[in-house]
């Protein structure tokens, strides 16, 4: 894929240093953001990283050095850095020689591509955000108005003193709308069109994103929700969309199951986990319903691979299967350490980072209810649409959190819209009480591309997929409250 990695490669095999085993993971990224706000082209960002990350294993000790400098002399030195951490921590390292992930396959993956971002020239990108900042602004009101639309390559390299040679390439496309309203006092607004839903392919995914063709749909909503009344609060049904679901999952089932999380490594930055190790096999998570699966092999979801970055063949596995708690999200080196099965989720924001446990794919598997089916069955609630704020416990278990926008549900329909709808709950009870699940029919593929994790910080890119699902009992309230 990448004759540049190929010979750097072949340049440390030369000074590869005397250990007991070694990898190194190349990476060389591009990327491209083109946005227009308020009808006025912004500054094109483009951005190249390369960077070479060794591990080495030397006796019970493992060290890790990143470089820049990919020369001879640049990864001997970074070879001697890794070694000199390598012999210090073998003296207090938590794991043995034989925990330590040896990676030998020799295997490709590249993200399906139908049609590239290079086939379309910059001044059609250009017009295409125009036309989108013109159906944006159809109103006084709209005081802010933007689109976007960006592509990131990635090619990775993973080789190894056992022979491994795993080379990786994957494309991402980022598109996204947005519109903010104020009149006085109020503000609001709507984002869509593949904001925050990042995908792995190529320009072919931008109509499945409804980009640019949800814009004017967009305002009038921002616009809608300033004269609309306050979202009810109480006790109540809610109807969450899979945008809004994006969140449940990844703050309430992905981060409490993060295996390094679950054995305290994160416990002094971003906080542990209500879930502990002996609940897997048994724990009641969620209703019957709630299905819940890693999977990696969803060629156009934004975390999907072949092999992670420890080297380990990735896989579709239930994390929850019939509402019961089946296994962490942990890789093979927390899989040593904690004794247990996971999954291969072992994985590196940036060339200089090492791989920790990351959410990658994570997925609630769809139901066989309509979502007028749900609607017809809720006498009293809210339907829920788009994030708009998170906040949850060190424990990641008790959370709050604010969506865009809301509708209410009366008698079995869905009514006018409120805005500033916000619900909580407890991680631990809010699954339990899953009463439904959307069929393939509201099941959407959407991700996050922020989140954060690590010490110092690793922000990495996270798919999930949800269809709609219907909740009962949530804690409903206001802006105003």
């Amino acid at each position: 894929m990448s004759e540049y990695l190929y010979s750097i490669a072949r340049k440390f095999n030369d000074v590869a240093p005397e250990v007991d085993f070694w990898t190194l993971r190349l990476t060389s990224e591009r990327s491209e953001t083109i946005q227009v706000r308020q009808g006025v082209m912004q500054p094109v960002f483009n951005q190249l990283a390369r960077g070479a990350l060794l591990t080495v294993v030397k006796g019970d000790g493992c060290g890790y050095a990143a470089t820049s400098d990919l020369s001879r002399s640049g990864l001997k030195q970074a070879a001697s850095r890794a070694l000199e951490w390598a012999q210090q921590s073998s003296v207090s390292g938590l794991l043995t020689a034989n925990d330590y992930p040896r990676p030998e396959a020799r295997a490709g993956y590249e993200t399906p591509v139908i049609r590239r971002w290079q086939a379309m020239p910059l001044d059609e990108k250009v017009a295409l955000l125009q036309d989108a900042n013109k159906a944006l602004k159809i109103h006084a009101s709209i005081v802010d108005w933007q689109a976007y639309l960006g592509y990131r390559c990635a090619d990775i390299l993973l080789t190894s003193s056992a022979g491994a040679h795993i080379e990786q390439r994957f494309h991402y496309i980022n598109p996204g709308l947005r519109a903010v309203a104020n009149q006085g006092s109020l503000t609001q607004y709507r984002t869509g069109g593949g904001s925050n839903s990042t995908r792995q392919g190529g320009l072919e995914q931008l109509d499945s994103l409804d980009f640019p063709q949800a814009a004017t749909s967009l305002a009038e909503e921002a616009v809608a929700l300033l004269s609309a009344d306050e979202c009810p609060q109480g006790t109540m049904d809610v109807v969450l969309a899979p945008g809004q679901m994006v969140l449940q999952i990844h703050e309430s089932i992905g981060h409490p199951l993060e295996l390094d999380r679950i054995l305290g490594d994160e416990r002094n930055y971003a906080g542990t986990s209500f879930v502990t190790q002996d609940m897997f096999g048994n724990y009641r998570y969620g209703s019957d319903l709630l299905n819940v699966t890693f999977d990696p092999s969803r060629p156009e979801q934004l975390a999907s691979y072949a092999y992670d970055d420890e080297g380990t063949l990735a896989g579709r596995e239930y994390i929850i299967h019939n509402g019961i708690l089946k296994r962490p999200l942990g890789g093979a080196t927390s899989q040593a350490r904690a004794g247990m099965p996971g999954v291969a989720n072992a994985r590196q924001a940036d060339w200089f980072r090492p791989p920790i446990d990351r959410m990658a794919n994570l997925n609630v598997e769809p139901g066989d209810s309509s979502l007028d089916d749900m609607i017809s069955n809720i006498e009293h609630g809210v339907y829920m649409e788009t994030n708009r704020s998170w906040s949850i416990d060190d424990s990641r278990n008790k959370f709050q959190f604010g969506c865009e926008l809301g509708r209410l549900i009366e008698n079995g329909e869905l009514k006018g819209l409120v805005c500033n709808p916000n619900y909580r709950g407890i991680s631990a009870t809010f699954w339990r009480n899953l009463m439904a699940v959307g069929n393939s029919e509201s099941f959407q593929v959407q991700g996050i591309t922020n989140c954060g994790k690590g010490e110092p910080n690793q922000a990495i890119f996270v798919g999930h997929a949800s269809p709609a699902c219907h909740f009962r009992d949530v804690d409903v309230f206001g802006g105003a409250v």
